[in-house]
């Protein structure tokens, strides 16, 4: 490992830390699952409060984050001794959990989406134009097409469409036009230049003027929205009842879809949705940690068969508080720390060693 990743890691702080925890409710010797497994920030959290009894759950299809999670949560283990949970981490996408997951096995689910502070930090990973580098995007190199392939092989009006659908950008047209007038493009910061000098930062954006083509681009190279539906669709069938879900998405795009799939769950009486409205970090946590100003948070339990979801009240409401949250020990509440369902036995989960 890199010293730069070491520093990566070591800075790594999760957004919206503290209501992470109080919506899922993390209790001792539970089976929690993080979809996105990123730098373990969220993951290292909940196993300071599982207990040797519990289980973590890890995914992540990009193998750089895999490998430093793993190393970050072995040196947890020492830390915690016989304290430590079971950890299984698991190198595919999270639109694959069902495959690795038994049916009603999870306390608890976790998904952060968006892109990780350290493929922003790395350079060759091509997802940021603050340093150049090659434009690829891909989260797991492994497979799939790069950014590079898109923007020089796309024809202009579906690049257009891209740009307009997935950037949520008005002048898609000049820039797929001013791209396809470029090529080849071959850099984050060729890309960054030929965008901003066809769509100049307009007034009151404070934005880079880049900012949403790159945000199309990664969109449709790693397939977020649909990874993101097939994880949320799929999550009622791996929770137990009263089982807890927790999203937090970075644009309107992943929102509007965990919003979309919430609210038609709750109608077919599946959920009961926690948070009336999306959970924002306040101006404490974004002085602390700029990526959280963006972060929207969405959290729902499972009902149980029979259940309504009627007249029932979130059970955690502290959004926001910018109180620093260490993990290290549970919320204080009563209504935190109150117990939601049985602790549930059954099969062990079908998971990759």
């Amino acid at each position: 490992m890199t010293e730069a990743r070491r520093t990566t890691a070591s800075r790594h702080v999760p957004v919206l830390s503290q209501d992470v925890i109080g919506y899922l409710d993390v209790r001792e010797g539970g089976t929690y699952l993080d979809c996105t497994l990123g730098l373990a920030g969220h993951a290292s959290q909940i196993a300071r409060l599982l207990g040797p009894a519990g289980h973590l759950i890890g995914f992540d299809r990009d193998p750089r984050a895999l490998e430093l999670a793993g190393e970050r949560l072995r040196e947890l283990a020492t830390a915690l001794g016989e304290r430590m949970p079971r950890v299984t981490l698991v190198g595919e996408a999270f639109s694959r959990v069902a495959d690795f997951v038994e049916v009603s096995s999870l306390d608890g689910m976790l998904a952060d989406f968006g892109v990780s502070s350290m493929q922003l930090d790395e350079p060759e990973r091509g997802f940021s134009f603050q340093t150049d580098g090659p434009l690829d995007m891909r989260q797991d190199t492994r497979q799939g097409v790069t950014a590079a392939q898109v923007v020089n092989e796309m024809d202009e009006s579906d690049l257009a469409n891209l740009i307009y659908e997935y950037g949520e950008e008005r002048r898609s047209r000049r820039i797929a036009r001013a791209i396809v007038r470029a090529r080849p493009v071959t850099t984050t910061g060729q890309l960054a230049r030929i965008v901003a000098g066809s769509a100049p930062t307009m007034k009151g954006d404070r934005i880079h003027p880049a900012t949403r083509t790159f945000q199309a681009l990664r969109i449709h190279v790693n397939r977020e929205l649909d990874e993101i539906k097939d994880l949320l669709e799929a999550a009622p069938r791996l929770l137990k009842p009263s089982g807890r879900l927790v999203v937090i998405s970075f644009h309107s795009l992943e929102d509007r879809i965990a919003k979309d799939v919430l609210k038609d769950l709750t109608s077919k009486g599946i959920w009961n949705v926690l948070t009336r409205k999306p959970v924002v970090a306040d101006e404490a946590e974004t002085a602390r940690n700029p990526r959280a100003r963006s972060a929207k948070l969405r959290a729902a339990a499972m009902l149980a068969p029979g259940e309504s979801a009627a007249g029932k009240t979130p059970e955690y409401q502290d959004q926001g508080s910018g109180r620093q949250l260490t993990g290290f020990a549970q919320l204080k509440t009563a209504k935190v720390k109150k117990a939601i369902g049985a602790q549930g036995g059954g099969k062990k989960p079908r998971l990759r060693k």
